[in-house]
């Protein structure tokens, strides 16, 4: 017992950590606070757009890159463009993640405008788009009318609103929370469906595996996401965006030298097959799933989907449920073509899938670190 008392050993790295520093260590190897300001931030504007754009940028968005940047026009619209410097080359080389990562963004600014009785009028693209990637023309403009929207109960989640990355608890979804999570997010043309069945529920938790599976076995993908990690605190303060990997076990890792890029970039390390296995637990706890599909003959649905997306996630939290994109085998690169032709031949019906995510009940988690309204505003 006293030696239990007195020290701690953490990660298998041989590091013994005295029970006289230990506090200090816990308190540093906390979470960052600073990085998730803009969460309490929120809504602590005076001028409508920028309190709008305040909850817009709690938005789901992939690897959680933020690429949103906001030009103020006049005093009642505003201009949104891609930072070309934030998009995903090896896991997105069409940029069709990073759209709708645009289009939750919007949703949120249409639904926190709305909260003070202004419509927001979307233009997308208007100055014209390119399907193979995005370039520096604006993915839209937005105008505001004032007195011209009501309240949407939505609003009130969105402070709430989470991605749950965790292990699903093994309890069964209603059929009944399914079909209003589906519901949610039949929106802007999007078909939405959501399912509990167990059959199809297996097929999908195989098959959303090997598109993980498929994502860290290959080079430039995998690469993409461990340049992205932030690991310790510290990293995530400096840079709150990307993938952060906070916590004690993560400083003492970082201590030891178990968790750094080179190792959660190489299959052989243990830090790399301690996150697999994590992520494998989360994927086989899945017992629900949900998909979004529409013709994709745009960008416009690309924006649609996402806006889709968010209203579904704010309602899967008014309903007490996580849900957790996992679309790798939607994505568009040479090694993922297999996967991504049987999960279309699985689900598609003959429509380009948007968003794959499973769906459960989980505890809650802390909110993901943003980078706060003035890194966005040009």
């Amino acid at each position: 017992m006293s030696s239990r008392r007195n020290a701690l050993k953490l990660m298998g790295g041989g590091v013994v950590i005295a029970a006289g520093g230990m506090g200090g260590f816990l308190a540093v190897n906390q979470p960052s606070r600073a990085a998730r300001a803009a969460w309490r931030d929120a809504g602590q504007h005076d001028e409508f757009r920028r309190r709008a754009l305040s909850y817009a940028l709690l938005a789901p968005n992939p690897h959680n890159r933020q690429p949103w940047l906001v030009r103020l026009d006049g005093d009642r619209a505003l201009t949104l463009f891609c930072d070309l410097q934030r998009r995903l080359p090896a896991t997105d080389p069409q940029d069709r993640q990073i759209t709708i990562g645009c289009g939750a963004f919007l949703e949120l600014l249409i639904i926190a405008a709305a909260q003070d009785g202004y419509a927001a009028i979307i233009t997308p693209f208007p100055e014209g788009e390119d399907m193979a990637a995005l370039d520096g023309r604006p993915v839209a403009q937005v105008e505001f009318l004032p007195g011209e929207a009501q309240p949407d109960p939505l609003f009130a989640q969105i402070l709430k609103r989470r991605s749950n990355k965790t292990v699903y608890r093994p309890r069964d979804v209603p059929q009944a929370l399914l079909v209003e999570l589906a519901e949610a997010g039949g929106a802007y043309g999007t078909t939405s469906e959501c399912v509990g069945d167990a059959a199809l529920a297996a097929r999908l938790r195989d098959l959303t595996w090997r598109g993980h599976l498929t994502e860290m076995s290959t080079p430039d993908p995998m690469q993409e996401s461990v340049d992205l990690m932030r690991i310790g605190a510290g990293e995530v303060t400096a840079n709150p965006d990307g993938i952060p990997l906070e916590g004690p076990l993560i400083g003492a890792g970082r201590l030891t030298g178990v968790v750094s890029r080179d190792t959660l970039g190489d299959p052989g390390s243990s830090a790399f097959q301690q996150g697999l296995d994590m992520y494998r637990r989360m994927a086989m706890s899945a017992r629900a799933f949900g998909w979004l599909a529409n013709a994709n003959a745009t960008r416009a649905d690309q924006l649609h989907a996402g806006r889709a997306y968010v209203r579904l996630n704010l309602k899967a939290t008014a309903l007490g449920l996580g849900v957790h994109p996992w679309s790798q085998a939607l994505q568009e690169y040479a090694e993922m073509s297999g996967l991504y032709k049987e999960v279309h031949a699985l689900i598609g019906k003959g429509q380009r899938l948007q968003m794959l995510f499973r769906i459960g009940y989980a505890d809650p988690v802390i909110p993901t670190p943003r980078r706060g309204l003035s890194a966005h505003l040009v």
